[in-house]
């Protein structure tokens, strides 16, 4: 059988972000910057590497500096090119979208992750897509979603991002119970969303990289309500498991970074500080001393 590829993905950024307040009373989420871009261009990334040609974001109210983002700044590029500063001008051509390669929806309701992809059901059409949640960002040699279309390839069906926690982390996550592991893939019998410790069925988690198929978009048609009320996608995604057994997950290779989090935040920002060339000698001297000086408090 001939498996499709991906070329569209959904970018869910409905939400609040109430845990970085009050910097997001007046910026959306995913543009805080890591280092010296947003995390939304980390997405928009490993988006591209993967092959994806089409882009949708489903927003709401208060998203407009998204949309700003992606659009092209004559002016400013006028600006750079005038001063010569030509490394800047390459960066920011960067983060502009071709006419039609992105496009914005809004959720008008809070009603969870799988309300937000419903949502983007027009767009995406018949057609298998790609999912990718902003806040977890992978730090890979080969970015995750490239990683986990070159596994699709061989599986086809759906595939999840996943990799395994501590057990008491698991009433955070969605929760694999694995039917057989193959190594980096495993095939999943079902999914369980934010299980308690006790009763989850293996400490594989569900991280925010998603290849789904069509048929998913018509169990979330139904709207069935799941943990915390809303509309899990986890549990969408299970009903596949259970009927066509075409659900994988994916041990990716690289480190992922929960940016949903103040603590996640700060240490991608030193993780991806040290790795940068430019910033590396003198960053990483300042840790050093900040470490010495918190030993000889002690």
């Amino acid at each position: 059988m001939k498996i499709k590829k991906i070329s569209k993905a959904v970018f869910p950024v409905a939400g609040l972000g109430t845990r970085f307040l009050p910097a997001t009373k007046s910026i959306p989420k995913e543009i805080m910057t890591l280092v010296d871009r947003p995390l939304i261009q980390y997405a928009i990334d490993e988006a591209r590497a993967a092959g994806i040609k089409e882009f949708i974001f489903v927003t709401s109210r208060g998203k407009s500096a998204l949309e700003d983002y992606f659009d092209s700044a004559p002016e400013l590029e006028a600006s750079l090119k005038r001063a010569g500063k030509d490394a800047l001008l390459d960066a920011l051509r960067e983060t502009n979208m071709d006419s039609g390669a992105i496009a914005y929806l809004r959720q008008n309701r809070p009603l969870g992750l799988g309300h937000a992809v419903w949502c983007a059901r027009r767009l995406i059409g018949n057609e298998p897509f790609a999912v990718l949640l902003p806040d977890d960002v992978i730090a890979a040699e080969t970015p995750c979603l490239q990683q986990m279309v070159e596994a699709y390839a061989q599986t086809g069906g759906n595939m999840v991002a996943a990799m395994e926690v501590s057990p008491d982390k698991t009433p955070l996550y969605g929760v694999l119970d694995v039917a057989e592991d193959m190594g980096a893939i495993v095939r999943a019998k079902g999914m369980v969303e934010k299980p308690k410790a006790d009763d989850a069925p293996s400490n594989l988690a569900v991280i925010g990289r998603y290849i789904l198929t069509p048929k998913v978009l018509n169990n979330l048609n139904r709207m069935k309500q799941g943990a915390g009320g809303e509309i899990q996608l986890t549990d969408a995604i299970a009903e596949e498991a259970q009927g066509d057994s075409n659900v994988y997950g994916y041990r990716f290779r690289g480190q992922r970074y929960d940016c949903g989090s103040k603590a996640g935040f700060l240490q991608a920002t030193v993780a991806f500080g040290l790795a940068r060339p430019d910033l590396r000698d003198e960053f990483g001297a300042y840790l050093n001393d900040m470490i010495a000086l918190q030993k000889a408090a002690q």
